[in-house]
């Protein structure tokens, strides 16, 4: 038996320049983080007694004889991508819900190949794994996704990457004083709107338009260096909520389903509150909406949004991991076969 644990992930700037149609012309950056929010994915061997092949389990459960009958898209093409020939458990567990814009599709993505990969005894490099994850949701699930979840998630950490125009990806961790994060952390606020969506969706209404959003993007894009100046000097932490601010307007103006009155609403009153910036998390319309809020004014803004449910949150610097490998009892010549008989050890983060 198998569990990996995989971070969710907060964006802070760039989102929407790691989609290949953007940087490979024109290039991208992202500053985010991963943080204390896990998506865990339970894989094993399914021994020979049961009438089924195949057992999924997340807020359903499916039992299933042929990995063309799995109805969870990412679970069926991810056992087709691994080539995974006998017959599987998976079960998933999250801290999080689903689309909610925290990068939870690309968690449990990168969750499963991780789990996978240790299922058949195969050690798994974290920049394999954001490859593998990122060719798995564009190519086999033609989602319309970046790219910055699945590195993010697979890397862990606070990070500023960099997607080139020849599709180069390059994660570099943040350098600053650790109490300058901690200073960044205090001031965020991450409240639950309650607004279930589909990011694929939202992207899809301008992800095939990127052009004609280029001022947008470009200032989502100089909003990255912005913040990294902001966060690596000693000016005020507060203009980095500013700046989250001016990017929420930008990011706004590039469709019309981003936002919606019940989404400006809470952010008004947020603002009015107190809050110096914000933004929903992901590709927006609804899931987590992150607040730059400064310590004496985050009573009120809890107050003004009382009906929202307010998670705390730290950062994290593990990326995903197998935190439990178990050797399951052999019940074939085929698992003697194909038996490993190493532990599937964590590799170095390779930047």
């Amino acid at each position: 038996m198998i569990i990996s644990r995989t971070p969710y992930r907060i964006s802070f700037f760039g989102g929407g320049t790691d989609y290949p149609g953007w940087f490979r012309e024109h290039g991208g950056t992202v500053l985010a983080t991963t943080i204390n929010k896990y998506c865990y994915l339970t894989c094993r061997y399914l021994p020979p007694f049961f009438d089924h092949r195949y057992r999924i389990i997340y807020s359903r459960s499916e039992t299933c004889q042929k990995i063309d009958e799995i109805e969870h898209p990412a679970v069926r093409e991810g056992l087709r991508f691994m080539n995974v020939d006998r017959g599987v458990e998976v079960h998933h567990d999250g801290d999080l819900p689903a689309r909610s814009g925290m990068g939870s599709s690309s968690s449990f993505t990168v969750g499963l190949l991780h789990a996978l990969h240790a299922l058949k005894g195969e050690m798994v490099s974290k920049r394999q794994l954001a490859e593998e994850s990122i060719h798995l949701e564009r190519e086999c699930l033609k989602e319309n996704v970046g790219s910055q979840d699945q590195v993010m998630v697979s890397h862990g950490g606070f990070n500023h990457v960099v997607f080139t125009a020849n599709g180069d990806i390059v994660v570099r961790p943040v350098t600053v004083q650790p109490s300058r994060l901690w200073e960044l952390q205090k001031h965020l606020m991450l409240f639950y709107t309650k607004i279930a969506r589909t990011a694929s969706e939202v992207a899809g209404t301008f992800v095939n338009g990127l052009d004609e959003r280029r001022r947008q993007l470009r200032i989502i894009k100089d909003l990255v260096d912005e913040s990294l100046a902001v966060l690596t000097s000693t000016q005020d932490i507060g203009v980095f909520g500013d700046l989250l601010n001016e990017s929420w307007a930008a990011k706004r103006s590039m469709s019309s389903i981003v936002t919606n009155p019940a989404v400006d609403e809470m952010y008004d009153q947020a603002r009015a509150a107190g809050a110096r910036g914000g933004k929903l998390l992901g590709a927006g319309a609804g899931g987590f909406l992150l607040l730059f809020v400064p310590s004496d004014r985050q009573d009120q803004v809890r107050a003004r949004l009382h009906d929202l449910l307010y998670v705390p949150v730290k950062f994290e610097f593990t990326g995903s991991q197998i935190i439990f490998h178990d050797r399951e009892e052999d019940y074939s010549a085929h698992s003697r076969e194909s038996a490993n008989p190493c532990l599937v050890r964590e590799e170095p983060t390779t930047v």
